[in-house]
């Protein structure tokens, strides 16, 4: 076996030569690993050493024990003075007597040996057999362990500079969960996870694969890499690499969003006046996008020039579409674009994709409306502004120029917001406002008596805003606080958290409670009483529609029996009219001719 420890030796210097594993660390953790085994196996509390021998490439395993001039406590860590001497060992008291412990198979001569002059000290001459085969396989283990950790950290070394980099590799095979394991050379494995992959994209063993690398996760049992084909880092570098403008930062990739699979937007500008930056990432006849759409396996692409603007931005965002005009609510960063109604499918795009990634591109959030709706919505806002008491539709005008929209957005508007519309005077502002209150009270009520006499479902949404001081934007703010319904509210009863929850602030909070609670039992019972009865007028006045066209229905149909009748009875009596004239026909055919009278004999 001491061949055996030579060839450990060589693993030792081959697996360091190939891994890049310092050798000193395989033999600290190998004598590590065989310490631990040979407590396990002689005893835990024995004082043991494992040694490495460069010269064997064996490592030497040692037991230290204590001279004693006392009785002996500790038999395993302790040695009697008398005793040592009766063995031939010189030593004094308080020295530490050390013994080479043989358990390698080749050593066996050596073992019985020392079993024979100490056997009675150390007692380990059960202990011994099988530990050699247990060494052996530690020694194995632990080798193999290592190497696995060396080489994860030295890919974590290696890459943990490159994330965010695009990493080219072969796939070499699917393992459960649809993970794909790509090969990125030099013993290197990637995952790309199943939630990274592209839709509608497959791949084959041995396909060659461009990914974005997202992360490194050393902890990972499996693949340390993260590779993936959505992220839209992936669009930026893939730009990169074939825009040589972007790589020397002339032309700058300002934002980017994606669909994979689907369609894509960036947003590019130039430092240089002289620099077209969409002409640049387009390239000559389309060769640097179609590059890139190509390896994206036929991705869509707008490359669209950034703005300072905000709204020129959007508007370039959108395209193809064109925008005829856009209002800006910089408060809750949105967006209202007015497009041509015919161009209003195409600024939305397929299910939304267009408005969608152009949102993700600007920051913004985008709501489309066509020009006829948008005028409409204009003139209900006009309207309804209008029902304040002294505001005529030239003032109702001016307040929606400069960005009102509804009742409450007045009756809760500074003074000195109002003061700034012309028309309004200084004086007149918190006068508006009261009578804005009061339009909204009056335009509730009026809602309240629709919800009575109305037999159609409401929704909860419809109910929030049937209660006093609830508008859209307070209705919106509950349901995202997770108010769902007025029962939802009237179950709170923390005002506080209300508040929290929902940004109403503790006052507000607190009134829409009180409100709710008013709601629930006065004027609801009132109002779900009228629906009922109109539910059930209208229910009667169904069923007796109903009756009126089976009625009807029965009457058609015996009425087309009755002409039916007759009719069949017409074609039966025509039928035998015409078989008797038949015959009187057919009589004089078939008999002989007739003599001719006897005048007319005379006469000839």
């Amino acid at each position: 076996m001491q061949q055996g420890g030579l060839s450990l030796l060589n693993v030792v210097e081959q697996v360091s030569q190939e891994k890049g594993i310092d050798p000193r660390v395989l033999i600290e953790a190998m004598e590590q690993a065989i310490l631990t085994a040979a407590k396990r196996t002689f005893g835990m509390n024995r004082e043991l050493e494992a040694r490495f021998n460069d010269e064997t490439g064996a490592v030497d395993l040692f037991q230290y024990m204590t001279v004693v001039a006392r009785e002996v406590e500790d038999p395993e860590r302790e040695i009697a003075l008398d005793h040592a001497k009766r063995h031939g060992l010189e030593a004094d008291v308080g020295e530490e007597l050390g013994f080479q412990i043989f358990y390698m198979p080749e050593d066996a001569d050596k073992a019985r040996q020392q079993d024979k002059d100490f056997g009675d000290l150390l007692q380990m001459q059960q202990h011994r057999r099988g530990f050699g085969r247990i060494a052996a396989q530690t020694a194995k283990q632990v080798i193999i362990q290592r190497v696995r950790d060396a080489e994860r950290e030295r890919i974590f070394n290696e890459f943990k500079d490159r994330k965010g980099e695009i990493i080219t590799g072969v796939v070499r095979r699917f393992e459960r969960g649809n993970n794909i394991i790509v090969d990125l050379g030099r013993n290197v494995e990637a995952v790309l996870p199943p939630k990274e992959q592209t839709p509608r994209e497959s791949y084959r063993p041995g396909d060659r694969i461009v990914a974005y690398l997202k992360d490194i996760d050393r902890e990972a049992r499996g693949p340390q890499i993260i590779l993936s084909r959505t992220d839209v880092g992936l669009l930026v570098k893939l730009f990169e690499m074939e825009v040589p403008e972007i790589y020397e930062g002339i032309v700058r990739i300002v934002a980017a969003s994606r669909e994979p699979g689907a369609r894509s937007k960036i947003a590019v500008s130039s430092r240089d006046s002289d620099v077209d930056p969409v002409g640049a990432c387009v390239g000559m006849k389309g060769s640097r996008v179609q590059a890139v759409v190509q390896e994206l396996r036929g991705e869509k692409i707008d490359i669209v020039p950034w703005d300072r603007d905000p709204a020129r931005f959007v508007c370039n965002a959108i395209a193809p579409a064109e925008v005829v005009r856009v209002v800006i609510d910089e408060v809750n960063a949105t967006m209202e674009l007015v497009v041509p109604d015919a161009k209003l499918s195409l600024a939305i795009g397929r299910r939304g994709q267009n408005v969608r990634l152009a949102s993700q591109l600007t920051g913004w959030r985008l709501d489309i409306v066509s020009e006829s709706r948008f005028k409409q919505l204009e003139e209900e806002a006009i309207h309804t502004m209008a029902r304040i008491e002294g505001v005529d539709d030239e003032l109702a005008k001016a307040l929606y120029k400069v960005g009102f929209r509804s009742l409450d957005e007045i009756a809760e508007a500074p003074e000195e917001e109002l003061v700034s519309v012309a028309g309004i005077e200084e004086g007149q502002a918190q006068d508006i406002r009261q009578k804005a209150t009061v339009a909204m009270e009056t335009h509730r009520r009026e809602r309240l008596v629709t919800a009575k006499s109305s037999a159609e479902p409401i929704t909860e949404h419809e109910r929030l805003l049937l209660v006093k001081g609830v508008h859209e934007r307070v209705a919106d703010m509950l349901e995202s606080g997770g108010y769902k319904s007025a029962e939802d509210v009237a179950r709170e009863e923390d005002a506080d958290r209300l508040a929290i929850r929902t940004g109403l602030g503790s006052q507000r909070a607190r009134a829409i409670r009180q409100s709710v609670a008013h709601f629930l039992e006065r004027e609801w019972p009132e109002v779900d009483a009228g629906r009922k009865a109109a539910k059930a007028e209208a229910d009667a006045r169904a069923r007796e529609e109903a009756k009126k066209r089976d009625e009807a229905e029965r009457a058609a149909r015996a009425e087309e029996e009755a002409r039916a009748a007759e009719q069949a009875s017409a074609d039966a009596s025509a039928d035998g009219g015409g078989s008797g004239d038949a015959e009187a026909d057919a009589t004089p055919a078939d008999s002989e001719p007739a003599q001719p009278p006897a005048e007319a004999k005379i006469e000839g």
